[in-house]
């Protein structure tokens, strides 16, 4: 295979800036190489060959590929909204080289069979490296003991309502997904009966249509409290590592451990939607925003901020979660709950930088260092030598307007349509392969399902 030199780029990993050069060599870094260094440059007058590619990336960052460990790219079942391939086309355009998908497709990943139905589609169309959680109901957990740990990252829980019958509250199933498996337990938490109370009084007091505004007082700070507490606590006395997806609430932060990644048993992690909405923003934005856990309070938002800067919060990933425009109409009760945003995480990560809310550094260590971390994955997310090379570069001089024609979703529609980001991604790599480019996704397959190397 080719080699690539990825020169003059400044390098942003592992808590450093710097400038450098990286040498790809097939699927992996070969070398990475620090200006004015004993083994920087001097190093670079020895790599020569046909066969080798030089990119100069003067006045670049370059980055570990994201690595989103929560995307719904709705395949099989609910493809006309999006598949595996058009999602994970969205995500190399937007630096996403790897993800993990959730279970509530149709059929539903609850079995061992869907289950690797999934990952044999994934390896003839993902643009992006894949990997697949597996569903826990309330009749299956005695399927877990047949789960390959090299393969799986982990059991997903609804704690809420879901899709079909995926709604987990049965306290005998409970247990036995938390205390039967040394797999990390991914939970979507919200408490349904406080859902359903908060639906039925704002329906008696204002009607069967209430706006977008209600939602946030029906899916409220109450109902997640309540369900992440829960889950914390029984998790606590069975042992489990248990991570709480989609954080959006101040109250809920008191639940994670601190302290070194590694040694932590209740992890969290913060989604792009709830670091850059508020309920403020319902006014101008309407359904387009709506998610459940919904955008909350601007105080919630600055909490979230501050605890990825303190590290409360593990991870940074999107609940990418595309909708067909016409589903997210109708009230606050009828339209859909979610929307695309794979394509355009990192970059809006990277306007809060520009704002000053996070350092590059942290940003990488969110979206790729501490998933990779958190989920034990082989070689990846680092900019190491021996390490697969998921790679993205950045334009920082470079603007970038979405709009209908540069949107990739299938469903072509973004709750950032309009809006300029002051960022754009020039060139992702996976698994050393230059898979877009300036605007185009090359038509190389290149994605590998990742590996996990748990203890």
């Amino acid at each position: 295979m080719a080699k690539t030199f990825i020169k003059n780029a400044l390098i942003i990993n592992e808590g450093r800036s710097f400038k450098g050069s990286v040498l790809v060599d097939g699927l992996y870094i070969a070398g990475v190489y620090e200006e004015n260094t004993s083994d920087g440059y001097n190093s670079i007058d020895r790599i020569t060959g046909n066969d080798l590619k030089i990119i100069d990336a003067s006045g670049k960052w370059l980055l570990p590929g994201c690595i989103d460990d929560q995307v719904h790219f709705r395949e099989p079942g609910l493809t006309h909204k999006g598949d595996i391939k058009s999602e994970s086309r969205a995500a190399v355009a937007g630096g996403v080289t790897t993800y993990m998908d959730m279970p509530n497709t149709n059929p539903q990943t609850t079995t061992l069979e869907e289950l690797e139905r999934k990952f044999q589609r994934a390896a003839e169309v993902s643009a992006a490296n894949y990997s697949f959680f597996f569903g826990g109901t309330n009749t299956n957990a005695e399927l877990i003991s047949g789960l390959d740990r090299k393969r799986v990252p982990g059991i997903k829980l609804f704690l809420g309502s879901s899709t079909g019958n995926m709604l987990v509250d049965k306290e005998e199933s409970l247990r036995r997904f938390f205390g039967e498996t040394d797999l990390l337990i991914a939970v979507h938490a919200e408490k349904e009966e406080i859902i359903q109370r908060n639906r039925a009084y704002y329906i008696s007091k204002y009607g069967e249509n209430p706006d977008i505004s209600f939602h946030p007082k029906i899916r409220s700070e109450e109902a997640c409290y309540a369900s992440s507490s829960e889950a914390v606590r029984l998790a606590e006395k069975l042992g489990t590592r248990l991570h709480i997806f989609h954080l959006s609430t101040a109250k809920e932060l008191s639940l994670l451990d601190r302290g070194t990644l590694s040694e932590r048993r209740i992890t969290g992690e913060a989604c792009v939607h709830h670091l850059w909405f508020c309920e403020d923003d319902y006014e101008t934005f309407g359904n387009l925003i709506k998610w459940n856990p919904s955008i909350k309070t601007a105080a919630d938002r600055e909490a979230l901020r501050n605890a990825v800067n303190d590290d409360t919060i593990a991870v940074i990933a999107t609940d990418h979660a595309p909708h067909l425009l016409s589903e997210k109409e109708g009230s606050c009760l009828t339209a859909a709950s979610g929307g695309p945003l794979v394509q355009h995480s990192l970059l809006a990560m990277l306007d809060m930088v520009a704002d000053g809310i996070f350092s590059p550094e942290k940003i990488a260590e969110k979206m790729a260092h501490h998933p990779a971390e958190l989920y034990k994955i082989d070689r990846r997310g680092y900019i190491r030598a021996g390490y697969y090379a998921d790679l993205v570069l950045i334009d920082p001089e470079e603007p970038i307007t979405v709009t209908k024609d540069n949107i990739l979703y299938k469903c072509n529609w973004s709750p950032f349509e309009g809006y300029t980001f002051q960022h754009s991604v020039w060139k992702t790599f996976v698994n050393g392969i230059e898979i877009y480019s300036e605007g185009q996704v090359l038509e190389n397959i290149t994605g590998r399902e990742i590996v996990y190397n748990h203890n």
